[in-house]
């Protein structure tokens, strides 16, 4: 099992990596757009997995491998603490706010639009 949670990881940061290159190179902003959009899709895909999960449409071992493996290594709080940080150095204390505000609003209402549409 934990080979597999291991495994998903592995795609998962991947999956994190690559989306963030191409979408930092099609957004040129001094606004972390990749990292924040990274995020917000993880929270969608795992308010899903949670409905599909708590209503028994996927077994413990897939919760398991695409919530904590894939969604844990595709979403990143570090980066998220790392990009707002270096917004507070470049004193653009505006849009760190913004990217604070925006990351966890959006995140937590696309977890629970997630879960409302599964269920």
């Amino acid at each position: 099992m934990i080979a597999w949670i291991g495994i998903a990881g592995v795609v998962g940061a991947c999956a994190r990596f690559y989306l963030g290159k191409w979408i930092s190179s099609k957004v040129k902003a001094s606004f972390p757009i990749a990292t924040l959009m990274i995020n917000v899709s993880g929270s969608l895909v795992l308010g899903m997995l949670y409905a599909l999960h708590t209503q028994g449409n996927i077994p413990n071992e897939v919760w398991f491998m695409l919530g904590a493996g894939f969604c844990g290594a595709y979403t990143t709080f570090s980066t998220f603490g790392y990009e707002t940080l270096q917004l507070v150095k470049k004193k653009k204390f505006l849009l760190a706010v913004a990217y604070i505000f925006l990351s966890v609003l959006l995140s937590v209402a696309c977890c629970w639009i997630g879960i409302r549409f599964i269920i």
